[in-house]
């Protein structure tokens, strides 16, 4: 039976949007544990595979299992506030009350034999405090290791999406937002389902505190929902235009008449642009010189069937409700 998160009417009014640094790193540091996903990540992937393998994060990995088991929620609790910086976090990160911290880590070892019977798994329990310490400290390397240098176009991405969700939801309500979040998630009857999860025992109502939508750049294909108290509940989904087709996935090909009506590399870029990107992402994307592609995308702009914004030092293209229609007509 899959997990139902019923939406009060107090719980309607309190769902909120968030992009968390903290809660990114550790969903990257998880991809990286989870082969599953790496088809979909393959650039970043190629791109740090030297660093991460100069990075000591031994202790860490212990607490962020493989595929179906628990990572301790005090590593990426919910922000407080929309767009808390890295450092905000890990100061409440660092804050974690011990006995919380404990509960939390013992979790954690159990989903993987013999880990708490590890030298790494006795000093945890035994000094909760200090592993906290730790973890925040191999955390804060990570981020600057890992993400730090991208973090302005995976900012981009995340903002850009957080945008998308809010016009959905003022043009369409709920339906539209939680409709479109993932293929495991369903919204019906004041109903949030998450099709992907049997039901837990740990699993706990919105109880009118609603519900945070995180979309997150390195969660693609899944998408994970926290629940133990006393976090809020949160969903974190992927965002629109993060992430790839997996490897050995070619990118959308553009129908022949749609081809014939905008050439077809042009009409590839259309078809292809699900979610927001930028020039370069487009080029790695279609094996197309950035040249071509900004000249591309300027005439689908001029056409009415994109829009362009900078979000940070970023520009990234979408496709209009036009281009949408046309993108969608031709599949």
């Amino acid at each position: 039976m899959p997990l139902t998160l019923h939406l009060g009417t107090d719980d309607l009014t309190r769902c909120r949007f968030a992009v968390s640094p903290l809660c990114q790193t550790h969903e990257a540091l998880r991809m990286l544990r989870r082969p599953d996903r790496h088809a979909f990540h393959r650039d970043w992937l190629r791109r740090v595979r030297d660093i991460v393998a100069g990075l000591d994060l031994v202790e860490l990995w212990l607490f962020i299992p493989r595929k179906g088991g628990y990572t301790p929620d005090f590593l990426g609790p919910p922000p407080r506030t929309p767009n808390a910086s890295f450092e905000e976090e890990l100061a409440q990160m660092r804050a974690t009350d011990p006995a919380m911290a404990r509960t939390e880590l013992a979790r954690s070892l159990a989903c993987t034999p013999g880990a708490a019977a590890s030298p790494y798994g006795r000093a945890a329990l035994e000094d909760p405090a200090g592993t906290v310490r730790r973890l925040a400290d191999l955390t804060e390397r990570a981020w600057h290791a890992l993400l730090a240098p991208d973090w302005p176009r995976h900012q981009a991405l995340l903002d850009a999406d957080i945008a998308y969700r809010s016009r959905q939801l003022a043009d369409g309500g709920l339906e539209a937002l939680f409709g479109d979040l993932h293929p495991e998630i369903e919204w019906a009857d004041d109903t949030l389902t998450l099709r992907m999860y049997a039901d837990l025992k740990e699993a706990q109502g919105p109880d009118g505190r609603g519900v945070l939508l995180m979309p997150s750049v390195f969660v693609r294909p899944d998408v994970v929902s926290g629940f133990a108290r006393p976090w809020q509940p949160t969903v974190i989904y992927p965002a629109r235009g993060a992430g790839g087709p997996p490897t050995g996935a070619a990118p959308a090909e553009a129908p022949t008449a749609l081809a014939r009506l905008l050439g077809p590399h042009r009409a590839a870029v259309l078809v292809g642009l699900d979610g927001p990107a930028s020039t370069t992402t487009l080029a790695n994307r279609h094996g197309l010189a950035p040249s071509s592609v900004s000249s591309h995308l300027s005439v689908l702009r001029e056409a009415g069937l994109l829009v362009s914004h900078r979000q940070g030092q970023y520009v990234l293209y979408e496709r209009t409700a036009l281009g949408d229609a046309l993108a969608a007509g031709a599949r």
